[in-house]
């Protein structure tokens, strides 16, 4: 299948949809202002909290009437352009595909390339998030503003966090192998360029910190307000990962009540060429206290940065570093330090200040906007080289009813995309009926076998029905959603003698499915079908979520407060069952108040898990067995979106081996380290 890089067949109808846009434009911004000056955000009254009360009244009194007549005057423009634009919308394709062909501006990201079937273990990590970039005016009724200032700073957040340098941490001790420092930063820094390898050794102490330095490619525009200085970058590092070896006496261990001591050394030895540092970004508007290392303007990582250790007897030979079995230390708790309720629950999970790194697929929904969604495709575009965007149906074509805007959905993807199709849910119901929420579908190419068979995977992304009370309408979205998904791979496979029969090696469904798995009015949507083919690695049965999981809604009315209007601080609140409570949506019960803050009374579960991360093992390669290595609930969007974002990393290996290689399932590159 030929992927559409134009939304339409010819240059000539993209000129007259351009031109008909730009007839339709100067009405709906004006529109769009107007309502947003109405529709002032907390963080906004704030700002204004020292202004007289007379001064905003009198801005709107000035403002109104302008913006009125502006409004009507363009009106005639704009039915002349829809006139234009509406037909068009009957041969519009459904989605965008871009694809980055000047690589170099991938700012030290290492783009993948094919991956060689002949090892045992290999992982793919896949992020969802729902980024809310709304026209300004609606993105307001859930308390942000500023969408194409978002844009640009959640696609830079994105990719920094994915960018990160991968650590793998040896615990080199015959005598204590504990890391129980509650608040490290981060251990490693590009410092420069000058060798390849280097190894640095430094005193480690329990509020260490060093900078990494990040990408800042893209000035801050003047637009972008508070967006714009919310925080430096952490950079596109380089994709090498890093050896850190704790030697010494006791070195393991770096005890919370003395956390002045110098305890050991750290030798680090980045594996690759680094790249050069870059320019840091601005100063951020709040004051950097200690403990905030996650954050964007520090430039370091959160306190969960040190976690899985290995160790070994004796002194490791960095010379035959690469014979030695190497864990990934990215930004998870020590397995061996958790108390886990569930004896066969052994993946990974955390509460995470960053995108995980060597981020391979991004799902998102609510990029309803157009202007915000190319903003947000270039920055994407310095990590990610395969993206579709501008997914979906407008005006009455292609869908039932008038389709005001887009699906929302954008899928950004490391490896190549072979095939991708999208379909509208016919059955929306109210204001959500004015979007055209659907389902994307892609196929990509992750590798080959030495027998030159494809291996292929199956992404899916969705945004479903989110009235409230609307169950019959989401458990239909979930049918249409297994039917679509099961015609795709039928549609898309490829078993004939020419073309050797396709390796599955996953089937993902990744997004916002707008109901939980603790509500008592999201009964019937815990119980489909969907989850009898598909796991959910937060959920123990319907009606019941792991331990560990936590919800992904937050209030909108506490977005910029303090407590959480930053990575760290969000991360901090997000892990402590009190913090949770002020400023999570939890799932609704007879004693749901409308405001939580304060709230006493006892709360159902973590919070409204309404993100979600879902696999199968149905169709996969029989040789194959899928598992998820990590899970996280990651912080690094606050501020920016009233939802949490999360992550899981599936791991394909062969279930015969009694161990997996990790050298290999967590290489940066699909080649073999040298």
């Amino acid at each position: 299948m030929v992927l559409h890089t134009s939304p339409f067949p010819s240059s000539f109808l993209s000129c007259l949809h351009s031109l008909s846009w730009a007839l339709i434009f100067p009405c709906f911004w004006l529109g769009d202002r107007l309502l947003a000056s109405f529709l002032p955000t907390t963080y906004e009254k704030r700002q204004r909290s020292d202004d007289p009360c007379y001064f905003q009244a009198l801005c709107i009194i000035i403002t109104t009437p302008i913006y009125l007549a502006l409004l009507v005057s363009s009106l005639p423009f704009a039915l002349i352009g829809f006139l234009v634009w509406s037909p068009l919308q009957a041969v519009r394709r459904p989605y965008i595909y871009s694809r980055l062909h000047d690589k170099a501006r991938a700012s030290g990201a290492t783009l993948l390339t094919e991956w060689r079937a002949t090892g045992s273990c290999k992982s793919f990590c896949f992020g969802s998030a729902n980024v809310c970039l709304l026209p300004d005016s609606l993105a307001r009724f859930t308390n942000l503003f500023n969408t194409q200032a978002r844009a640009k700073e959640i696609g830079r957040r994105i990719r920094n966090g994915a960018s990160r340098p991968q650590i793998k941490i040896y615990i080199d001790s015959p005598t204590n192998t504990s890391i129980s420092a509650a608040s490290f930063s981060s251990l490693v820094s590009p410092q420069g360029t000058d060798v390849p390898h280097r190894a640095v050794n430094m005193g480690m102490k329990r509020t260490t910190s060093m900078e990494y330095k990040g990408d800042n490619s893209g000035e801050n525009s003047s637009e972008e307000g508070r967006y714009g200085k919310n925080g430096g970058d952490m950079g596109d590092g380089e994709d090498s990962p890093c050896i850190i070896r704790i030697s010494g006496e006791d070195s393991g261990h770096i005890s919370d009540s003395d956390p002045d001591a110098m305890v050991g050394h750290v030798n680090v030895a980045c594996l690759a060429d680094t790249e050069p540092d870059f320019q840091k970004s601005p100063n951020p508007n709040h004051k950097h206290r200690e403990g905030d290392g996650g954050s964007l303007d520090s430039c370091t990582t959160s306190r969960e940065s040190l976690v899985k250790g290995r160790v070994a007897d004796g002194t490791i030979d960095q010379s035959g570093i690469n014979n030695k079995l190497l864990y990934k230390a990215s930004i998870i708790k020590k397995a061996a330090a958790r108390k886990k309720k569930h004896t066969d629950d052994i993946l990974d999970h955390e509460i995470s200040a960053f995108f995980p790194a060597n981020l391979d697929f991004l799902c998102l929904q609510e990029v309803f906007d157009k202007r915000a969604a190319e903003k947000l495709k270039e920055q994407l575009h310095y990590y990610f080289e395969y993206i579709l965007y501008d997914v979906g149906v407008y005006s009455c074509h292609g869908c039932c009813g008038f389709k005001f805007l887009n699906s929302g959905l954008m899928i950004a993807s490391r490896y190549p995309i072979l095939d991708a199709t999208y379909h509208c849910y016919p059955n929306g119901r109210g204001i959500d009926a004015l979007a055209a929420k659907g389902a994307l579908f892609v196929k990509v190419q992750v590798g080959t076998t030495p027998q030159d068979q494809r291996i292929v995977g199956y992404v899916s992304c969705t945004h479903l029905h989110a009235l409230s009370g609307d169950a019959t309408i989401r458990c239909e979205q979930l049918d249409f959603l297994q039917e679509w998904a099961s015609e795709f791979r039928k549609s898309t496979s490829s078993s004939s003698a020419a073309n050797p029969e396709e390796l599955v090696a996953f089937d993902v469904i990744c997004g916002d499915l707008n109901f939980d798995n603790c509500s008592s009015e999201d009964k019937l949507e815990q119980q489909h079908s969907l989850f009898t083919h598909f796991k959910d690695p937060c959920r123990l049965s319907p009606g019941e979520e792991k331990p560990w999981a936590i919800g992904t809604l937050l209030d909108p009315e506490g977005l910029y407060d303090e407590e959480v209007c930053t990575p760290d601080n969000l991360q901090k609140v997000l892990e402590n069952e009190e913090g949770r409570k002020e400023y999570l949506v939890y799932p609704t019960s007879k004693n749901h108040c409308p405001n939580q803050k304060g709230r006493k009374v006892p709360l159902k579960g973590s919070g409204r898990r309404i993100d979600y991360m879902l696999f199968s093992e149905e169709g996969l390669n029989m040789e194959w067995k899928m598992e998820v290595e990590e899970y996280s609930f990651i912080t690094q969007l606050a501020g920016l979106t009233d939802h949490v974002p999360v992550a899981m990393r599936l791991s394909a290996h062969d279930p015969d081996l009694l161990v997996c290689p990790r050298l290999s399932l967590f290489a940066c590159d699909p080649e073999p380290l040298t």
